[in-house]
């Protein structure tokens, strides 16, 4: 468009001043936001031919164009800028011819096609999603289109993180504070009420800190001796052991975040290939730990906990096992990495995680070689920064965070008042 403004332009100069002027002399640029228009065309080089003032002189090329352009839609004068307004019309049909021709992707195809898995979302089930998940859904299925487009086997992959201690914490919470709520009761989403109570858990959690400290507990101590932590460790312990209640009130309560998961990702239009849930490859990453034990890869200290020994890779000592025996979140992760070369020999995965998991990936990828499994090398974190806010970091443990669906309910209000205002 830039381009035939600048012939039309100059053919505007040679038709209303009888003059000639080089295209490369005609400065078109944006219209800064602040202003009404698409181009800014600034018309002083002009006056030297039309012997006008710039406001008369930008009148007369804005009819001109009008006149002999239809993509034009309209125009103003500010001074000595003329602002060019272009029509819905030509920049839809421009959209449509690029979308529809063959060079709207470069050729990448391949002539060896690979199956790829790309793990994206990643959500908890002890919270709503919140802005960083919106950014990190779209980042995935945003890749996974593309590799798609290059001729890849593109496998969706999501992995929910079902348990765990941070699971444990609305647990707890809310049979400690509930009194029996639920999504029907409350008329709350069944992902904002769990959530709900993850925030209460921190909320007496702190309190109980604050007042160990009081009474003469450091810190650290205070944190690992308050009750509400003590209670939601042994809550775990009961979980990995079966217990009836535990798994009854933690299946129901992860039942209510699924149904708001599914309703967040539909208004997203984001979906997955397969789901995997961290309560079905915990064990098998804790069989793969214990074996690699029996085989001296990792090693027992004192307090029997069991740890991978990464100093030589530059990467410390990683625990893998609680001294109670629990699993950590990578122990998951190496059964998970596991299950998913088993269901789909995947030659790549990709796992699209935040920045401040760099280390993770690191030694998720050490400790799988360390176990033999060579096809450890193509797996590959894609990392990208942050979602801050003004103030610092979200923490859904402490309210401090934008939710998903609060965003996309914005958006549709502020899509739906632009398009009743534009007619």
């Amino acid at each position: 468009m830039e381009n035939i403004l600048r012939k039309k332009i100059a053919e505007a100069v040679n038709v209303l001043y009888n003059g000639v002027i080089d295209e490369s002399q005609i400065q078109i640029q944006e219209t800064r936001k602040e202003f009404t228009g698409d181009f800014t065309f600034v018309v002083f080089p002009l006056m030297r031919f039309s012997k006008n003032t710039h406001e008369k002189t930008a009148e007369d090329i804005g009819k001109y164009l009008t006149a002999n352009l239809p993509e034009i839609e309209g125009y103003n004068v500010i001074k000595g800028f003329l602002n060019i307004s272009i029509s819905g019309k030509w920049w839809t049909d421009l959209f449509s011819a690029f979308y529809n021709s063959d060079d709207m992707f470069v050729n990448c195809r391949v002539k060896v096609p690979e199956v790829i898995l790309v793990e994206y979302s990643s959500p908890n089930t002890n919270k709503p999603l919140h802005l960083g998940h919106i950014r990190n859904n779209l980042l995935g299925y945003s890749i996974f289109r593309i590799l798609e487009s290059c001729g890849h086997k593109v496998i969706r992959t999501n992995i929910v993180n079902d348990r765990g201690i941070h699971i444990c914490k609305s647990m707890l919470a809310w049979i400690k504070f509930g009194n029996g709520e639920t999504p029907s009761s409350s008329g709350m989403k069944g992902d904002h009420l769990v959530g709900k109570y993850y925030v209460m858990f921190e909320t007496a959690y702190k309190a109980e800190v604050e007042d160990l400290v009081k009474k003469g507990y450091d810190e650290e101590t205070a944190r690992l001796s308050a009750p509400m932590m003590v209670e939601a460790r042994e809550m775990l312990v009961k979980w990995e052991a079966g217990d009836e209640e535990v798994v009854r009130i933690w299946k129901m309560m992860n039942s209510w975040v699924y149904e708001g998961f599914e309703e967040t990702y539909r208004m997203l239009g984001v979906d997955f290939d397969k789901i995997y849930y961290e309560s079905e490859t915990w064990k098998d990453g804790k069989e793969q730990v214990l074996e690699a034990l029996g085989k001296n890869i990792l090693f027992r200290k004192e307090d029997g906990s069991v740890w991978a020994d990464l100093t030589d890779e530059g990467l410390d000592q990683k625990v893998l096992l609680r001294s109670d025996g629990t699993a950590v979140y990578i122990t998951q992760d190496i059964g998970t990495a596991i299950a998913r070369q088993n269901d789909y020999h995947f030659s790549k995965c990709l796992y699209v995680v935040g920045n401040e998991q760099n280390y993770h990936f690191q030694v998720l990828k050490a400790i799988l070689k360390k176990m033999g499994y060579v096809w450890s090398d193509g797996l590959i974190h894609f990392s990208y920064g942050m979602v801050e806010l003004p103030e610092g970091r979200m923490k859904s443990r402490e309210g401090t965070v934008v939710d998903a669906d609060d965003i996309i309910s914005e958006m549709i209000t502020t899509a739906r008042e632009l398009s009743a205002e534009l007619g």
